[in-house]
């Protein structure tokens, strides 16, 4: 099947088609296998509604081969190592190492991936506003690479060719005081940007306002997606990097508790992503940046590199699923779900 693109083979097998096991990449080919077994999954126990939407992969992931879980990713938020300056400011230093790696974005499909730390997305930094961050980046690939923080800096940390880069073998210290609090992002900035950014080497770049917020259960999605042939169209939509990631294992939350999502999009090669809750409804903080909301509303779209705050409860227990409002995206694995207990 070298040379189908994506829109063809969906043509080909019907919108309802699942990512199948069986790949043959050698750089360049990817099969899409049709799954015919209405939604279900061997090992797989899903809620009614989840199973009867019909998505799904054949065959799992093999988390531990990847060196990342996408469990863990959507809470598992990196405060650095943590002390005072001389005039009792909080600083916080990070370690990122930037290493080229083979991950698994589906079952039995591989994509050579550009890392911060070993994983797609890269770690989820979190700072209160005001206080100094220290992120040293050692650069152990073969390309030169940034990191970029969306925020207010110096030039000088801006972190683009000339002003942070690291050369292969070099290492570069990134220092700045975090602000404006809100949901950020941090991405390397170096040429071609496209690659650089599509390859992995983003993450969740989160500053919390000094007094605070509610408390919540709280959680990263950043939406993404991987041309997996080179061809300038993406092949796998995922959140969190694993395509039906959490239609496999639905993401556990309580009734009646406040959850927070922080929604980054980093989707390259298509200009919209998007987010539709179901039968729920959401407050939308637009970009973090305020403590009051800006929208009450079930979907939201945006393009790269936007990102927003999202706040919700559940009233009723069950399975309810989540996904981009655009079908491709949702045959290709931008489909979620939760378990409310």
């Amino acid at each position: 099947m070298g040379g189908v693109d994506r829109r063809s083979f969906l043509k080909r097998v019907g919108a309802a088609g699942a990512i199948g096991g069986a790949t043959v990449l050698g750089g360049k080919d990817l099969l899409l296998a049709q799954e015919q077994s209405g939604g279900h999954r061997a090992g797989t126990d899903l809620g009614h509604e989840a199973k009867a939407h019909g998505g799904g992969t054949v065959g799992s992931v093999d988390h531990a081969r990847n060196g990342f879980d996408p469990h863990d990713i959507l809470t598992d938020f990196d405060y650095g190592e943590v002390s005072k300056d001389s005039t009792g400011r909080t600083v916080r230093e990070y370690e990122f190492v930037a290493v080229d790696k083979e991950i698994e974005v589906a079952p039995g499909v591989f994509f050579p991936a550009w890392t911060y730390n070993g994983r797609v997305p890269g770690p989820s930094i979190r700072a209160t506003e005001g206080d100094r961050i220290r992120v040293r980046l050692t650069n152990t690939s073969e390309h030169p690479h940034t990191i970029h923080f969306h925020g207010i800096h110096p030039s000088a940390m801006d972190g683009i060719p000339g002003a942070g880069e690291a050369a292969p073998g070099e290492s570069f210290t990134y220092d700045f005081i975090a602000e404006p609090f809100g949901t950020h992002l941090y991405h390397c900035h170096s040429l071609p940007l496209l690659q650089h950014i599509h390859r992995g080497l983003y993450g969740a770049f989160i500053i919390d306002p000094k007094g605070g917020r509610p408390d919540a259960h709280e959680m990263v999605m950043i939406m993404n997606a991987f041309d997996t042939n080179f061809d300038g169209g993406n092949e796998v939509y995922a959140l969190n990097t694993i395509a039906f990631a959490y239609m496999d294992r639905p993401i556990e939350i309580n009734k009646g508790e406040l959850q927070r999502a922080h929604l980054i999009n980093v989707t390259e090669f298509d200009p919209l992503n998007s987010l539709h809750l179901h039968a729920n409804f959401f407050n939308l903080y637009r970009t973090g940046t305020s403590l009051k909301p800006s929208e009450f509303t079930d979907i939201i779209s945006m393009g790269q590199a936007e990102r927003h705050m999202l706040e919700f409860t559940y009233n009723f227990p069950g399975n309810f699923i989540f996904h981009a409002h655009v079908t491709e995206f949702v045959d290709l694995g931008w489909l979620s779900s939760f378990e409310v207990s």
